[in-house]
């Protein structure tokens, strides 16, 4: 383990890669990226989103880990050490509350994938024959008092041991083990899938763009999901950049990131497609796709508990790599600006977020006035999981990203970021297109942001 003033290092490329890999793939990716790709039309949404990713998204992701690894600070210091003016630290510190804001809600989500994966290993979900039966199960179980809030504090308690330990002790070490298995399990799925009877359709649907279908709204979600699934918009990239040591190729690590990121997705729908077309199921299901619609579908398959058990573990290792870099940014916050001890700090935020889930845990039934509708006591109708993931999984992501963009293109200059990433030890390979990332960082990345956030308001769709 390598250190700068004092502060840890990852041990090398491989190690931040992984983390960072996992730091953007989460339930994201394996959850909502399915049922985006069905709701957008298959292979149209597909392609718009990779034109994202490369466009939007990446030069997003390497500006963030330029500001942290030049500044070797959090969020928070980033700005106050590159940025003049009062300002801009405070959009470090809106990247540290978001921080919060999210892991409040996601580990209630997170806890889920791992009672799925109870009912998966018990035969429980054996009983899922239809969608009626399957949708029972789930209403049931979001609805217990007690269950929903017991899982996510594990989740949380299992994170924080991760974090506790330090960045190449916890969060590599750990990266090293979840995000190799996470890889070995999506191959083994998506090749059992596309090898059901019917499964090449699935695949067929996933890459096969249909031109009818292009709208606002599948272009705007394609732009959504590309920006969200990086962890882009919270520092999280900030903070693990600033671990990373000036021996190793900013700018090629950044891609790495992002190409791990994006097969994640599509593996994930190499998985999920075919399964639903050897099922005749409806692709189009929604956020219920995962944890109503497959369960009825493992039921059909050859070894379907076992593919089920399989599945639920991929769900449940995506989302606790992405909750410990949520963990991580606030907790490099206290380290750095506050003087705290990692484990004080890491303790004090996971009770804070704990505290803060148990609402969106009893939302779904536990307690009415949480659950939305007409009984419900939060605006609009909504539930207080779905409320928070609008607040800070669309709002605040991307009043972030922008603000971050605007920062680095207008204020930090693009000549200081191109140099930024150029530098340190590696450069037998200099960066392609240099002057392009400029470009797109400092007018196309924040006029695309600043788009998702108007159509967010105007038409109050949420990612």
């Amino acid at each position: 383990m390598g250190s700068i003033n004092g502060r840890e290092q990852w041990s090398g490329r491989l190690g931040f890669i992984l983390a960072a890999a996992g730091s953007a793939i989460g339930l994201g990716n394996i959850w909502r990226f399915p049922y985006s790709v069905a709701e957008g039309g298959g292979g149209l949404f597909v392609l718009i989103y990779l034109i994202f990713v490369l466009a939007i998204g990446l030069p997003v992701l390497l500006a963030e880990l330029a500001l942290g690894r030049t500044s070797q600070r959090n969020p928070v210091g980033a700005f106050k050490a590159l940025i003049p003016g009062k300002f801009w630290p405070y959009v470090g510190g809106l990247g540290v509350t978001t921080g919060v804001g999210i892991l409040a809600f996601y580990s209630v989500v997170a806890g889920w994938t791992v009672g799925y994966l109870g009912k998966a290993v018990s035969g429980e979900l054996l009983q899922a024959q239809d969608g009626e039966t399957s949708n029972a199960i789930f209403t049931e179980f979001v609805a217990d008092p007690l269950w929903p809030i017991l899982l996510c504090g594990l989740f949380l308690l299992l994170t924080l041991v991760v974090v506790r330990r330090g960045v190449s002790k916890g969060i590599e070490r750990a990266a090293t083990i979840l995000m190799p298995a996470l890889f070995v399990l999506l191959i083994l799925l998506a090749i059992r899938a596309v090898s059901l009877p019917g499964g090449i359709d699935g695949f067929t649907y996933l890459f096969t763009p249909d031109w009818s279908k292009l709208s606002l709204n599948v272009v705007m979600g394609a732009l959504g999901q590309a920006l969200f699934s990086l962890s882009l918009g919270m520092g999280a990239m900030i903070t693990f950049g600033s671990y990373m040591s000036k021996r190793e190729n900013l700018w090629q690590s950044g891609i790495f990131v992002a190409i791990a990121d994006t097969g994640i997705a599509l593996l994930a729908g190499l998985i999920i497609f075919p399964a639903l077309f050897f099922a005749n199921a409806d692709p189009s299901a929604g956020p219920g796709l995962v944890f109503v619609v497959l369960p009825t579908i493992f039921n059909q398959m050859p070894l379907g508990a076992l593919f089920a058990t399989a599945f639920f573990s991929l769900l449940a290792i995506a989302a606790l790599t992405s909750t410990v870099s949520l963990l991580e940014v606030v907790v490099a916050y206290f380290v750095d600006e506050k003087g705290w001890t990692r484990n004080r700090a890491a303790s004090f935020v996971s009770g804070i977020c704990f505290a803060l889930a148990v609402p969106s845990a009893l939302a779904f039934g536990a307690v009415s006035g949480l659950s939305g509708g007409e009984d419900g006591i939060l605006p609009f109708g909504l539930d207080f999981l779905t409320l928070n993931n609008n607040i800070w999984g669309n709002y605040s992501l991307s009043i972030g990203a922008f603000l971050i963009c605007i920062a680095v293109g207008w204020v930090w200059g693009v000549p200081k970021l191109l140099a930024a990433l150029e530098d340190g030890d590696d450069r037998r390979f200099p960066m392609p297109g240099a002057p392009v990332v400029g470009f797109l960082i400092k007018v196309v990345c924040p006029l695309a942001v600043l788009t998702v956030l108007i159509f967010i308001i105007v038409t109050g769709q949420y990612f």
